[in-house]
């Protein structure tokens, strides 16, 4: 019998055509019998050298990279050793799929195939080598090498497996899935080949090898390939393989999942759930994300969905499949503050900064100055620089050498900020993610629906993550051209039940169970409620996963949320647990020395705190290198921070608070100018903690004075209904002669916005 190197089909020995999709049949390689074109040099799965062939060709992919030159007809193609790492893949399933359906039905699946595999390699700057029947071949590091080209081998097989699995769904073929093998060694190269294969050695036999005994919708890799990639990629050992044709035994692992960024970077060695049941979700981001990149055309997608249902972890995985694409993305990361309705524009400010790399500790005059030169960087215009940088400036709340301080509209600072993320995106793709926006101020929102509808012709792609109660988030906001929506819902419980396995394998059924029960859906619930069982020594770490060592039907598994991460604040110890209270007043992040500084602890006894609250993954470290707060903490979850501020006795409540607001108020420039309503929100709580202590008055006035101050700086920012609310707080706790100018001034604010109700 004959294999079909197009459809897979057996047709009988004699045949010129395949009986099923009418394909010329080829002949096969000497070395392993795979079906081989007429102009190959080389077995593309095995290396074989193969002399004159006489086949007809089949389905192929020229070799294509950015970097190729191609050799002319009278040029030899340049010969090169290189170290390279090899994918095949194949499909599974493919054959009888193919006997079950037309011919024409067989082509076009196929050519899906083709398409989906070109395009996840080339993304991951592989280079296809070429297609023989169901199967491919691609190549990191020839032509050209580049950094980390075996882990996007090993990113790219992960990508095209699940691929596979996607397509099956589309096609009606739900059987459909593939496997890969990756392997990593000395090659031959001919540089420019064309019409022969590019690569040749054992590597490339090997891999073809790997790949067929690997398991369906699995990715086996060899040693070399695990040692050059492991620190980002979580791998499996899978024991020793007899591969045909090699001697020995050969040792092999299979890729599970990407842990971190590119090269590790923000890997986490702790408890991490694994990522169960957002599949689609992902796969939606992904295709939104490359349509928006393609057609070059703005669009902002919402998700949304109850706290712990997973929106941070389907955030984290799309950062790091775009970490590890080939070409360049500018990613960026606001949060939106939970005081009051939200700091007018933080999270744009916040994200301007960290394309800048302006700390939050930076000096008025420090900021100033990397405004000034990255406005040289980012935007090369110099007219359209001083446009841009007068607004940035305006935003940042930091002087500008051209700057006359004329008041400037909402739309004029609109479009000086929107002007700034066209000049990235001419450059790259530009990525935005604002989490928290169920806290986003009025004026955030129009100013990326202002980007969204104004931006032509650039690739900017806006991430909105957010929980239900904003009213323009849960009615509107991302619908219209170009924007889109996603609600997470809970689990089933077959994928939480694979949550928890995932977490502690082999966790009798019973105690899987009772987790998945309380967990009612939401990973958070089920991933704390086994970091609690960690805490207490009833789940212990053995080499990299977790085993149950005790009975956990002695246990009593928290009913809420609330009282589960109560739970385990609880089992730490009174002195660390302080100092869990003390970060809880400086908000979700902070510094180590804004900790310090608000706590009656020296910095030696702060720092042993920390790396114990770090070890037992109630605070994290946050270390994205573009942002301002790199080498700060915050606490893995907002939910456990609210729990640690709830334990606070109103009397330690007031004490904190007024300790952060002077904290502040010495950090940031001009007496916390920038951040003058966060200051204001401190003396508040420290009021609502102590209306009738002897300071009542003077705490009064501090936040009196910083809401007024957070007004006038709302309105020269373009945020009249934020200046409004400002001013219409700070009336209700003045006396009348005080408010009667206040309410004024929160009228004429309303009336800016347009408001004329409420003025």
């Amino acid at each position: 019998m004959t294999r079909c190197a197009a459809c897979g089909a057996e047709s009988a020995e004699g045949y010129s055509f395949c009986r099923r999709c009418g394909a010329p049949l080829g002949s096969s390689c000497p070395g392993c019998g795979e079906p081989v074109e007429s102009d190959d040099l080389f077995c593309g799965r095995c290396g074989a050298e193969l002399g004159t062939s006489t086949a007809l060709p089949v389905v192929r992919q020229e070799t294509q990279h950015a970097t190729q030159q191609l050799a002319s007809p009278d040029t030899q193609p340049l010969a090169e050793r290189r170290v390279c790492s090899v994918l095949f893949a194949d499909l599974v399933g493919f054959t009888p799929l193919s006997e079950s359906r037309d011919p024409e039905d067989v082509r076009a699946i196929l050519s899906r195939y083709f398409e989906v595999a070109r395009t996840v390699i080339t993304r991951y700057g592989g280079v296809v080598e070429k297609f023989i029947g169901d199967a491919v071949m691609a190549v990191w590091g020839a032509p050209v090498a580049t950094e980390g080209d075996t882990e996007r081998a090993v990113r790219a097989a992960l990508e095209l497996v699940n691929a596979v699995e996607a397509l099956g769904g589309e096609v009606g073929a739900p059987d459909l899935s593939a496997r890969a093998g990756v392997v990593t060694g000395e090659v031959a190269v001919s540089i420019g080949a064309r019409g022969e294969g590019m690569v040749a050695g054992d590597a490339v036999n090997t891999a073809s090898r790997v790949q067929a005994v690997a398991r369906r919708g699995s990715v086996f890799v060899d040693e070399a390939t695990k040692s050059l990639s492991q620190s980002a990629i979580s791998f499996e050992d899978e024991g020793a393989h007899e591969l045909k044709g090699k001697e020995s035994a050969q040792h092999l692992h299979r890729a599970v999942r990407v842990l971190s960024l590119v090269g590790g970077n923000q890997r986490s060695d702790g408890l991490e759930a694994p990522f169960i049941g957002r599949e689609l979700e992902l796969r939606s981001l992904k295709d939104l994300f490359h349509a928006s990149m393609e057609r070059r055309a703005p669009r902002l997608l919402v998700v949304s969905g109850p706290a712990g249902v997973g929106k941070s972890r389907l955030g984290w995985e799309f950062e790091k499949y775009l970490d590890g694409l080939a070409d360049t993305v500018l990613w960026h990361r606001g949060r939106c503050l939970s005081y009051g309705e939200g700091v007018a524009f933080w999270a744009l400010s916040e994200i301007v900064r960290q394309r800048f790399g302006i700390a939050e500790e930076d000096t008025t005059e420090a900021a100033a100055a990397k405004l000034h030169e990255g406005m040289v960087r980012f935007v090369p215009d110099e007219q359209e620089r001083e446009f841009v940088g007068i607004r940035l400036a305006r935003l940042l709340g930091v002087p500008y050498v051209s700057d006359t301080r004329t008041p400037l509209g909402k739309e004029e600072l609109f479009a000086g900020w929107r002007v700034f993320f066209e000049r990235l995106a001419q450059v790259a793709p530009v990525v935005v993610l604002v989490e928290d926006a169920q806290h986003a101020d009025e004026g955030l929102l129009q100013f990326f629906e202002h980007l969204i509808e104004w931006s032509r012709d650039l690739p900017i792609f806006a991430l909105f993550f957010a929980r239900p109660g904003l009213d323009r988030i849960d009615s509107g906001f991302g619908v219209g051209r170009n924007r889109s929506s996603i609600s997470l819902d809970r689990l089933d419980d077959a994928s939480m039940a694979k949550v928890v396995d995932s977490l502690v394998p082999g966790m009798p059924p019973q105690a899987r169970e009772a987790i998945t029960t309380h967990a009612q859906g939401i990973p958070l619930f089920a991933l704390e409620t086994v970091r609690s069982l960690i805490d207490r020594g009833v789940v212990v770490r053995e080499g990299e996963s977790y085993r149950l060592a005790g009975d956990i039907g002695d246990l009593v598994v928290p009913d809420s949320l609330h009282a589960l991460l109560a739970a385990r604040l609880d089992a730490l110890s009174a002195e660390v647990r302080s100092l869990v209270a003390d970060a809880s007043v400086l908000g979700t992040s902070f510094s180590r020395d804004a900790l310090v500084a608000i706590s009656t602890r020296d910095a030696g006894e702060v720092e042993e705190g920390l790396e114990e609250l770090l070890r037992r993954d109630v605070l994290e470290v946050f270390t994205d290198p573009l942002s301002p707060q790199r080498g700060a903490y915050r606490f893995g979850q907002e939910m456990l921070r609210q729990v640690a501020y709830q334990t606070l006795s109103r009397k330690d409540r007031k004490t904190r608070h007024l300790a952060v607001a002077a904290h502040l108020r010495a950090v940031f420039a001009n007496d916390g100018e920038e951040i003058a309503e966060v200051v204001a929100r401190h003396y508040l709580d420290a009021l609502a903690a102590g209306q009738e202590d002897g300071d009542a008055e003077a705490n009064t006035a501090e936040a009196r004075h910083f809401l007024v101050r957070a007004g006038e700086r709302a309105e020269r920012s373009g945020a009249p209904q934020r200046a409004q609310a400002s001013y219409a707080e700070a009336a209700a706790i003045a006396e009348p002669e005080q408010a009667a100018g206040l309410y004024e001034r929160a009228s004429l604010a309303s009336l800016n916005y347009g408001d004329l109700e409420t003025a």
